[in-house]
This record gives C-alpha cells, structure tokens and sequence, in this order.
C-alpha cells in the first residue's frame, strides 16, 4: 500500500513538472519562484498567446517573472506584436528575453515594454551581476511601441521597436560575451509586485534563424519556409503551413478557399485554413518557377517552366489541363493577365541581351509588343494590370538607382513613378477592388537590381490614389515570399512565404 502510494505521488510530481508544448514554445514556466505562479494559453484559431506572470521585479541580480521559451543555438531574430491588459503599475513588463539558464541570476539580455510605456533594452552581462540599461534619450521616451524584435547576431544583441505601420527602428545593441551559444529564448511578464498578477496579449510571434551573410541556397540548401495568410487591415498574421525546404508564391484561389502555390518544380493547392494539399496537372510544362497567376476571370492559369532552353509562359486551365506554350524565345518570365482574360505581360530578355523589358502578348501568341526599352543598369520586373485594365504596374530602376514602383498606360506610355525612398522596392499588387498596392522592401544595402533570399524585408502597402506607403508586416524572406498577386478576392487578406533555419 505504501508502495502504491508512493509510485502514485512520484507519478503526479513527475507530472506536474511536464512541459507541454505551446504554440512554438516547447517550455513554459516561472522563473526566480514568484510568490504567485504564472500561466499562459494559446488561442490556435488566432495563434494569439496570453501569459499572465507575477514577480517582484525584472531587475538588480536576480529575477522573477513567468517565461514560454525555447531553446536556441547560433543567431536568431524574435518578433511579435505585445499588449498589456488593464491599467496597473508603471514598471510591469512584457516583452522578448533571453537567458544563459532557467537561473534567477542569469546573464540576460531582453527587450521590454513597461507599463508606462517605456521600451528598452535591459542586460545582465555576468551572472549574478546588477541588471543596466543604456541610461539615453531613448530610455526617456515613453512610446507604448506594440512591436518589438530581439536579433542575436553573433555575440551582438540588438532590440528593434515599432508601432503598427512603422518600420522598425533600433534602439540599443550591447555586446554579451557572456552569453553562451545555446540560450533560452522567448516572451516574458513580470508584474514588478509581489502580489499582483499581470496579462498580456502576445501575437504575431515569429522565431527566425537567419543564414549566414556568404550563405548561397544553390550550393548550401534551401531553409524552412512557412506559408502565411494575413489580415492586411489589422495586421494579424497566421502560419497555415511549414516544411524544411523550399516552397514559394502563393495566390489566392478565386474561390477564396484555397492558396496555389509552387513547390518542388510543380504547382499546388491548399486549403487557407492549412491541411491536405493537391497538385496541379500541368502536363509537359514540370518545371515551374514562381511566376504564376491567374486570369480574372477565374478560368485560366499562366505558368513560366523551363522548356530545355529556358524559362518560357505557358496557359491552361486553372484546374489542370494540356499548357500551350505562348512564348517563342527564352528566358521569359509570367507576370500578369489582363482583365479581357486574352493578353498577358511578361518579363524577358531578348536578342542576347543581358536586360530585362516588359512584353505584352496575345496568349495564343504571335508577335510581342516591348512596353519598355530599357538601357543598361536599368531594370524592371513584377508587370501586372489593375482590374479595370488602366493601367500596368511594375517595378523599376534608372540608372543604377534603387528599385521603386512604376505604372503606365497598356501600350508604355505615360510611365509614372510611384515610390520615392531609399528601400528596394518590388513586386506591387493591386487589390481586387482596385484600391490598394503591396509590395514587397529590401533594404538599401543589397545588390544592383536583386530581390536576394533571406533578408530582412517589409511588406508595405499603399493606396492607388496617392499617398505614403505604411509597413503591413516584418519578414525574414525575399525570393519567393511575396512574387505573384496573392490579394484574397474580398480584398482584405494577403498571403506570402517567410523563411526560417532549424
């Protein structure tokens, strides 16, 4: 009986201290031992974490607050959208933390939000030491910045903070020599009182594990990708698929119900609630890039595959069939249909030539019309119509200057610039009702006219009528995140890719 007893009590303590997984984090727990335990939840429909934590304080040589994290090896960048529920003590705080232990003293090194809306990056650099703060301009500020971002880049920590719609800024970076190279990271609340218990929201949290700068996908693999539906007007982001390799381009299906997307040299489909997906027939043409879309009518799809002597556009029907191939000449890159559902435009190079123009042609072929006549270290690429056919948008370069965003009437003319900045701007799509541009932003940094993998990019948006673009969402992506028309029929949701090591 004693025995029986004792197999039973070991048994409940044993479980009582299992980590279940939760959302992306596998531990979940209080550190420091609060004098009033913590909790979290996950919401699964809406991927949105509410963790409650107490604690004396985030702070001097040891902690105490309620952590879900994850264990970490090498550089990563954290992201996520926090909030505090009710009105409480100015000193609470939510945000990312990492730590060398589940230790009360640890090194750690976090980026938080306190309750009177102060964010800042706070550090331990040994362990047991007093916690420090920059002690700057931007420690006196009190913003209530809703989006915060955590990189680990070497022995480099460095916190990025912006309000929806922003770009995010840097406010701090410290050097943590202390710090070793697996780490626990992830979202903390600490309520800086003993006997409260704080809540917050957390959503739109994302783990990314960058390559390294000389990293090359055609000789070292392809990472992670994620398939990813977002609200475009409140910012909520869903992950509806994963695989450890390579996947791009999503577009919404007519129907609403489904995204198609490539994978593996050959289109699928999937439900946008995530599940089971199905693959195209699309015959001989078994070689597809990420240059896909589909006509406005819902009947017909235009795909690019490689034909032996280059990429080529090919038509067939949207739910598979025999391709025909509308293209003479090689590489020609699919972009856009226009809204009489008979022409299309494209991307290629011709004659040799080492420059890339936009074309327009019949799709049962024929002789092609060249909209642009570019020159050398001038670019463009990402041609579509808007819905009611006035126009053709399209991303472009002058005279080795960075990629801004153009239209111009059907036939070339009347070429207008729409985007002025310093970021290298692709890819724009224009909403089904005809209102609204996204697009996808690299930084300035990158190569003459490239749109590279695995990078640091934003999503923007903006109106067709005018006006300054405003960021929609942060990425960790490039090539394939966002390269065809991916505008939900109702014209609120997006789709795209973002990418992530293991």
């Amino acid at each position: 009986m004693k025995q029986s007893f004792l197999f039973l009590f070991c048994m409940l303590t044993i479980n009582s201290f299992a980590q279940e997984p939760m959302g992306v984090f596998k531990f979940n727990k209080d550190i420091g031992s609060p004098k009033l335990a913590g909790s979290a939840k996950y919401d699964e429909a809406t991927q949105t974490y509410t963790i409650k934590g107490a604690g004396y304080n985030i702070w001097a040589d040891r902690d105490e607050h309620h952590y879900l994290y994850n264990k970490l090896k090498g550089d990563f960048i954290l992201t996520a959208n926090f909030e505090f529920e009710g009105v409480n003590l100015e000193h609470r705080k939510i945000g990312w933390m990492v730590r060398a232990s589940d230790n009360a003293n640890s090194v750690m090194c976090g980026g938080f939000l306190h309750g009177d809306g102060l964010t800042a990056m706070q550090w331990r650099e040994r362990t047991g030491a007093v916690m420090q703060n920059p002690f700057d301009d931007i420690w006196a500020q009190k913003h209530y910045f809703q989006i915060i971002q955590l990189e680990r880049k070497s022995k480099t920590m460095i916190v990025r903070v912006a309000n929806p719609g922003e770009p995010l800024q840097e406010i701090s970076s410290k050097m943590m020599d202390y710090m070793p190279d697996e780490v626990l990271a992830g979202i903390v609340i600490g309520s800086h009182a003993v006997d409260v218990i704080e809540t917050a929201k957390v959503w739109n949290v994302r783990i990314d594990q960058p390559v390294a700068e000389a990293y090359d996908p055609g000789k070292d693999g392809w990472i992670g990708c994620r398939m990813e539906t977002m609200n475009v007007f409140d910012g909520k982001r869903k992950v509806i698929y994963e695989k450890n390799n390579r996947f791009e381009a999503p577009n919404w299906m007519p129907d609403g119900k489904k995204l198609l997307f490539n994978m593996d040299g050959s289109l699928y489909t999937i439900p946008i609630e995530g599940g089971t997906f199905e693959k195209i027939n699309t015959g001989t043409a078994n070689q597809l890039n990420n240059d896909h879309c589909i006509s406005f009518d819902g009947k017909m799809l235009a795909i690019s595959s490689n034909n032996g002597k280059g990429s080529s556009v090919y038509v067939l029907p949207l739910g598979g069939g025999t391709p025909v191939e509308v293209t003479t000449e090689t590489p020609s890159y699919m972009h856009g249909w226009a809204p009489n559902n008979k022409e299309i435009v494209y991307v290629a190079q011709r004659k040799g030539v080492n420059i890339y123009n936009i074309y327009k042609n019949s799709i049962k072929g024929g002789n092609e019309i060249a909209l642009t006549n570019n020159q050398r270290l001038e670019h463009v690429d990402g041609c579509e119509y808007s819905p009611e056919g006035k126009y053709i948008y399209y991303n472009g370069s002058k005279n080795g200057g960075t990629m801004q965003i153009w239209r111009m009437k059907p036939d070339g003319s009347e070429k207008e610039q729409l985007t002025f900045d310093e970021l290298n701007n692709w890819f724009p799509h224009i909403s089904p009702d005809g209102k609204w541009i996204a697009f996808i932003s690299f930084q300035p940094d990158i190569e003459l006219n490239s749109h590279p993998s695995y990078k640091r990019v934003t999503l923007r948006l903006m109106p067709t009528s005018g006006g300054a673009p405003r960021v929609i969402a942060y990425l960790y992506g490039g090539q394939g995140s966002f390269n065809v028309n991916s505008w939900s029929p109702d014209s609120k949701h997006i789709a795209f890719v973002t990418n992530s090591g293991k």
